[in-house]
């Protein structure tokens, strides 16, 4: 049985994306950086203090990690780029793929400091995106023909990925290499949600192994056993709830975006809080990101 709880969190952040996602989090400087993709921003919200800034990209960025005090990773639609903390410069590092159709979506930093980061058409083109193993300058496509890829999360012990395609609605699992992040197995269905309304979207993976997944379409963020038992669901204020990340110190906290992409003017009107980054206002047993090793 899954248990349902109402929300009773906060607004973390007023301002309403059109696609709030990628959502991390640096332990560091107690920041929270996340993306408004089709908006072409950078979110960063500095949490003690709750000062906001809002950085212009040129391109659709939406993936965020951190290789140390002075630099971050972004995947965009332009590919990788290294970004300067100072002065918010952005230097190309390596190519995911050269299709111009296509943009970049979900990915995650496996514990070995490998990436795992995803495309997909920028309409949703059925099966023309993939899935992506980044180690230093070195890309694998791990996972092809995929529509619109999600989920991307590792076990704590960095030896089982997860990740689906949306258009799916199939969670899979795949043994990895723990020392480097690449599967060692076929995939495997992990959570079958193919018959139930909304999508899959955004997940990490906690502490304990359990899975966080934003339910898109659903207002809500779900929680998976690691044996694929969904067992909790935790409402959230806006329909389309897309990604949530660990934040706080002891990454006890978890934040979720959301978005209000491809909604009509009356869909917007019933659903006022469409866009606006949340608190979900529970205490979880979170870990922080691990680093991009270049």
């Amino acid at each position: 049985m899954t248990d349902s709880h109402s929300f009773t969190g906060r607004i973390l952040d007023a301002v309403d994306c059109q696609l709030g996602e990628g959502p991390t989090y640096d332990p560091a400087t107690d920041t929270a950086f996340w993306f408004d993709i089709k908006g072409q921003k950078l979110h960063e919200l500095h949490l003690a203090t709750l000062k906001k800034t809002v950085h212009d990209l040129p391109f659709l960025g939406s993936v965020l990690a951190v290789i140390d005090a002075g630099r971050q990773l972004i995947v965009s639609d332009q590919g990788l780029f290294i970004r300067s903390v100072a002065d918010g410069t952005l230097a190309p590092f390596a190519k995911l793929e050269d299709k111009a159709e296509n943009r970049s979506n979900d990915g995650r930093v496996h514990p070995s400091g490998a990436l795992w980061a995803s495309t997909m058409g920028r309409t949703a083109q059925k099966h023309s995106g993939a899935i992506y193993h980044v180690a230093g300058t070195t890309i694998t496509k791990l996972f092809a023909d995929v529509t619109i890829p999600n989920g991307i999360c590792f076990s704590p012990d960095g030896a089982t990925g997860y990740f689906v395609d949306s258009a799916v609605n199939k969670i899979m699992r795949v043994p990895l290499d723990p020392k480097t992040g690449l599967p060692v197995g076929e995939p495997q269905v992990f959570a079958d949600q193919s018959g139930e309304p909304g999508d899959v979207d955004g997940s990490v993976c906690d502490a304990d192994g359990l899975i966080w997944n934003a339910c898109w379409g659903q207002a809500a963020v779900d929680v998976y056993k690691p044996d694929g038992t969904k067992i909790a669901r935790y409402s959230v204020p806006a329909t389309q709830s897309s990604c949530p990340a660990f934040i706080g110190a002891k990454a006890d906290r978890l934040l979720v975006t959301s978005a209000w992409a491809d909604m009509n003017e009356a869909a917007r009107l019933a659903d006022p809080h469409a866009g606006k980054t949340f608190e979900l206002g529970i205490a979880v047993k979170g870990r922080f990101e691990p680093k991009f090793s270049i």
